[in-house]
């Protein structure tokens, strides 16, 4: 080997070691983390057995207002990707009824899915499972959390639950523990220490606190009209159109409070569907509308030339754009009379723990130990 061939493979050798850093896994990582979007994940374990209907009708109206306690968050100096997996697990097997996604339309149409019935509920088995089944990042500077639900003992099942917790810790997945009833367990205690997590008892049957706004009926109401500048394209385009008039339904069935939260977590950046939409799509540089097929197009697009094409999809991102700007704008007010009202009653302070305000208030705890910000409320 001559001067200059060993020369030139030193230097793509210390290129190849600055390039990386050293993981206890022997994984190799990029220098650059930062240049990487962050993450939370989120994977909500419920029990679905029979004395759990309160349970499941907290996660479904509530889902959307965890989704908006993100909103503002920055994790490591940036607004993290959210992703949130559900599993229910008062029937054997424990079953997974949605992966981690973004596709938050999805979650809630997981949650309005779930059955409830049975009465064997294994936890030890459900958070094994969570654990090695989820597409889970392998970052440690990424929060990932599971939740798990119920009221029955945790030793229950083929699987030790210690095991499926320090298995959980070990890979940086943070179990916490929520008890419905009264009092927290000891072996619901034990669960959420062997994972760094915490243990919080609520009341399944409590229906959440909702302070209702003079901002509230038109928020909804855009809610559910920002729908019309959704552009479905390809293959998943129309059943996703389809299920996001379902989950609106959903919503309104619920409540006029998950109507509400719906409506502002549609005005914000952790409701996206660029998988079907091509306001999203365009925008994150997903599609190429000079590309794409006539027949994966909405309908009135087809007949278009290719400037029309663009043309219209900026038209509807713009008009998107002022609905959310005018939801986001309402929200301001609202949650200034919301303030007044609560500081007024005073009383709000003394209501039992729904499952919103439990995950919340973990989430804001085990959040500062990776670094995510969130704004004052």
């Amino acid at each position: 080997m001559n001067l200059i061939t060993r020369r030139t493979l030193c230097i793509v050798l210390a290129i190849s070691v600055a390039g990386v850093t050293a993981r206890g896994d022997g994984k190799a990582k990029p220098e650059r983390q930062d240049a990487v979007k962050r993450k939370v994940q989120i994977a909500i374990l419920l029990d679905n057995s029979g004395s759990m209907r309160g349970l499941i009708d907290q996660a479904r109206s509530e889902l959307w207002r965890v989704v908006n306690e993100f909103v503002g968050a920055k994790l490591g100096g940036v607004h993290p990707d959210l992703e949130v997996a559900v599993y229910h697990y008062g029937r054997p097997p424990a079953t997974q009824l949605v992966p981690l996604t973004d596709d938050l339309d999805r979650v809630s149409e997981a949650l309005f899915g779930i059955p409830v019935s049975g009465g064997s509920e294994y936890c030890g088995q459900v958070i094994q499972k969570a654990t090695r089944e989820l597409a889970w990042s392998d970052s440690n500077r990424d929060l990932k959390l599971i939740f798990i639900a119920g009221n029955e003992p945790f030793f229950q099942g083929p699987v030790d639950y210690r095991a499926a917790c320090r298995d959980a810790i070990e890979r940086d997945i943070v179990v916490n523990t929520i008890h419905c009833g009264h009092g927290i367990p000891s072996d619901w205690r034990e669960a959420a220490r062997l994972a760094d997590g915490k243990a919080i008892n609520i009341d399944h049957n409590e229906v959440a606190v909702h302070i209702e706004s003079p901002q509230d009926k038109r928020i909804a109401e855009l809610g559910i009209a920002v729908n019309k500048t959704y552009l479905a394209f390809g293959v998943e385009g129309q059943a996703a159109a389809m299920r996001q008039e379902a989950q609106d339904a959903n919503a309104k069935k619920l409540s006029l409070s998950s109507s509400v939260q719906r409506g502002l977590a549609k005005a914000n950046a952790y409701y996206k569907n660029a998988r079907w939409d091509l306001c999203d799509a365009c925008r994150e540089g997903k599609v190429d509308l000079a590309t794409i097929k006539a027949e994966q197009l909405p309908e009135v697009m087809r007949p278009m030339n290719l400037q029309q094409r663009r043309d219209y999809v900026k038209q509807m991102q713009e008009k998107r754009a002022s609905i959310q700007k005018e939801i986001n704008q309402l929200n301001v007010a609202r949650k200034k009379y919301v303030a007044q009202e609560r500081e007024k009653r005073k009383q709000q302070d003394g209501t039992a723990q729904t499952l919103d305000q439990a995950v919340i208030t973990a989430i804001r705890s085990q959040a500062k130990g990776k670094d995510l910000v969130f704004p004052e409320r």
